[in-house]
């Protein structure tokens, strides 16, 4: 079963984007920060990683830099809503580090469903 690996802080969202995957058919895993995250990736290795950008402990940009350095082949989708700087600011540099895909919160079902998918084929 392919797994995907949810880190959010708002457990609204986590939880929504759980459910996304979960009627997909997904494992899913989830964490409420990058420390966190990165603890249950190294235990249980997932095909996507979904992570936030603005959380504490660790953010999404520590995040993508330590997975990629353990995982260069990790499949990893960044969101975000915004902080002090827009969502797009914290997107670029989501790129920059290595993020396969980019959405901004709200994020639309079917567009993370297919990038998902795209990215695991």
């Amino acid at each position: 079963m392919t797994s995907v690996l949810i880190i959010d802080d708002d457990p609204m969202i986590r939880n929504m984007l759980c459910h996304f995957f979960e009627i997909e058919g997904y494992e899913v895993k989830k964490a409420s920060n990058g420390k966190e995250g990165l603890g249950l990736y190294r235990k249980y290795p997932a095909d996507l990683i979904i992570t936030d950008m603005i959380m504490p402990e660790m953010d999404g940009i520590e995040t993508i830099q330590a997975v990629r350095k353990e995982s260069p082949d990790a499949k990893i989708i960044a969101i975000s809503g915004g902080g002090r700087n827009s969502p797009e600011d914290y997107l670029v540099l989501a790129d920059h580090f290595g993020a396969d895909r980019t959405f901004c919160k709200p994020v639309e079902r079917a567009e993370l469903i297919n990038a998902a998918r795209e990215l695991l084929s």
